[in-house]
């Protein structure tokens, strides 16, 4: 795990856990360093932990390590001048995935409501089960191990169906030129959600999926300025 901090800074600042993404069967977070360094230099404690790969792990393996990720991160900022009320989660592709269904699904054990907000970046598998109904999971890029051969664990995976009135505010990236499969699953995410969160809408960014994350390593991207507006809202 990385924890990325600012300097001296005068009061409890506000935690980012960020989840890297790779078709749940690749990435690792030594990527992501200078996006942790760029939000760390803003003013946000930033945390990128790793997770245990497919076909070593299926997606409730991957899950409870984020959820761990989280639960160590509530229990421990406060000792790197973190505040532990104001901790949000954010992931790209399969991260975000992994991050929403980590505080959404009530058996890993995260108090959703402890959360203080989700930022979904170009996020893949927030409907597995309406995608692998229409695909089903074979040995290619180790589906077959990530989600298993049985519908009720596909469901079980997918965040669209816990949410609820404790579902924490979210803030949502989708790009232009992205995956159809991303497309259409975020919208039926935001379908679904709006009537919880009635006032929230989905940012689309004119970019292919890659440049949806990469975007973070130049410091001056438009979306640091938006996340922290986010977190300053949801921190209120």
């Amino acid at each position: 795990m990385f924890l990325f901090r600012a300097r001296r800074p005068s009061k409890p600042l506000p935690v980012l856990i960020f989840v890297h993404g790779g078709n749940w069967d690749s990435g690792r977070k030594g990527i992501y360093d200078l996006l942790g360094r760029n939000f760390a230099k803003k003013g946000i404690i930033t945390i990128i932990p790793n997770y245990t790969l497919s076909p070593d792990a299926n997606y409730n393996g991957m899950t409870k390590q984020v959820a761990a990720a989280i639960k160590w991160a509530k229990n421990n900022v406060i000792q790197y001048n973190g505040n532990p009320n104001q901790v949000f989660i954010t992931g790209h592709s399969a991260g975000g995935h992994l991050a929403a269904l980590a505080v959404m699904n009530p058996k890993y054990g995260v108090d959703a409501k402890s959360i203080s907000g989700i930022i979904l970046n170009d996020a893949a598998g927030l409907d597995m089960k309406n995608y692998l109904e229409e695909n089903p999971p074979t040995a290619k890029n180790n589906y077959l191990t990530t989600w298993t051969r049985d519908p009720q664990q596909w469901k079980d995976a997918s965040p669209i169906y816990f949410l609820n009135n404790s579902t924490p505010p979210f803030l949502i990236y989708v790009g232009d030129k992205t995956y159809n499969s991303i497309k259409v699953a975020n919208s039926r995410f935001l379908k679904a959600l709006k009537p919880f969160q009635p006032d929230v809408t989905e940012i689309r960014i004119n970019k292919k999926h890659a440049a949806m994350v990469t975007q973070y390593f130049n410091s001056n991207s438009d979306r640091f300025e938006e996340i922290i507006e986010f977190v300053k809202l949801q921190s209120k």
